[in-house]
């Protein structure tokens, strides 16, 4: 299997030689041997590649939670500028597109809605057609595979940072994919070019690739991270610790008031398949209940391909609403830059399934509420489908 990096640098397009290039990418924008997308494009075309771009957490992946921005700089190996999205600005500036005539993206996805990198994916394509700047995505797999979807499709209302069209939770797609999803359904009609990769197939989770995991973000930590974390994103929008503070963000969950007998019994007639919820306690270093001990589960994922993470995480909420009305609580403004709408109703894309949450609606009931939309998701997403 080749990534669209490696694609291109061994058969760069020839339009493309003569032009002055800018590049979005972080830490886990590498190819096989593990040498960053930057230095092999710089060390290859070493007079093309003239600006660096960043995306949330920083080129580095230094900064550990939302609103906290990463500052521009300049990058010690190649000497190029790094311009970041996730600063005073989130999009690129026509300043930093007037130094180049391409923009090269080559990130690696995690295969949710909500994570802000194809946000600035779309963002990207919006300010480089107004800029008159060309856009090269140097495809990579998703991480969980090609096939598997699930969740309710955001309403076109809450869209957000953390939801920039109609996508469910787990979508199913390569950020090359998303790329012509957005420019077109978002209307944007920027000049766009995907380089695809070569030999990988929609069946494929990360580890099949034979690619090394490095986390795209500080708390990506590992692959298994990313398989819970379509649903567990969610306690990002709860004072329920969702693990930060730990060395397993995202697969541990739980709260100084939470017992986990008491879930774990409520939850009895829930079905949950391909994961086990493991008693567990913790202390946070930092963030929620920083200090405290936190009793919760650790979500081991016993088989992904049952495996179910946002209807995991919604039966978990429910159960947590019904058993501590008087402890459990929704996080308030501000989140990713909102200031009015709450964090879980932009996180789960629409209000309407937290109200039911709250009413104690069974999670079946809700997937098949949401089931209509989710085909018509399905049947546009055929649209832009490269393998």
């Amino acid at each position: 299997m080749q990534l669209g990096l490696e694609v291109f640098l061994s058969n760069p397009p020839r339009d493309l030689l003569k032009k002055k290039w800018g590049l979005l990418s972080n830490l886990a924008s590498i190819n096989r041997q593990g040498y960053y997308s930057k230095d092999l494009l710089r060390g290859k075309f070493q007079n093309n590649l003239r600006g660096l771009f960043s995306p949330q957490h920083g080129f580095w992946g230094t900064e550990q939670d939302n609103m906290v921005e990463t500052p521009d700089s300049r990058d010690p190996a190649t000497g190029l500028p790094i311009h970041s999205l996730y600063s005073h600005t989130r999009r690129p500036t026509p300043e930093n597109l007037a130094e180049i005539e391409v923009l090269l993206i080559d990130l690696q996805d995690v295969g949710t809605r909500v994570y802000t990198f194809i946000t600035s994916l779309a963002y990207c394509l919006e300010e480089a057609r107004q800029a008159g700047v060309e856009v090269v995505v140097l495809d990579r797999p998703n991480p969980l595979d090609g096939r598997q979807v699930e969740g309710n499709p955001l309403r076109p209302e809450m869209r957000s940072f953390v939801g920039v069209w109609d996508l469910p939770m787990r979508h199913g797609l390569t950020p090359g994919e998303l790329a012509l999803l957005f420019n077109r359904e978002l209307g944007i009609q920027a000049e766009l070019r995907v380089i695809a990769m070569a030999g990988w197939d929609r069946r494929l989770t990360f580890e099949k690739t034979g690619r090394p995991w490095l986390p795209p973000s500080p708390n990506m930590p590992a692959l298994e991270t990313a398989f819970v974390y379509p649903g567990q994103v969610l306690l990002e929008g709860t004072n329920l610790s969702e693990g930060r503070g730990t060395t397993r963000p995202f697969e541990v969950f739980g709260a100084p008031f939470l017992e986990p007998e008491r879930i774990k019994k409520d939850l009895a007639g829930v079905p949950l398949p391909g994961v086990h919820l493991m008693e567990t306690a913790f202390r946070p270093t930092f963030q929620k209940w920083q200090g405290e001990v936190c009793r919760g589960f650790f979500l081991q994922v016993a088989d992904r391909e049952v495996f179910q993470p946002y209807r995991t995480t919604l039966a978990l909420l429910q159960t947590v609403l019904a058993l501590y009305p008087g402890k459990f609580q929704w996080k308030q403004p501000p989140y990713e830059y909102e200031q009015e709408r709450r964090p879980i109703d932009l996180l789960i894309g629409d209000p309407a399934v937290r109200k039911a949450l709250e009413a104690g609606t069974p999670v079946e009931e809700l997937e098949k509420s949401w089931r209509p939309a989710l085909e018509e998701f399905k049947k546009i997403r055929e649209g832009y489908l490269l393998y």
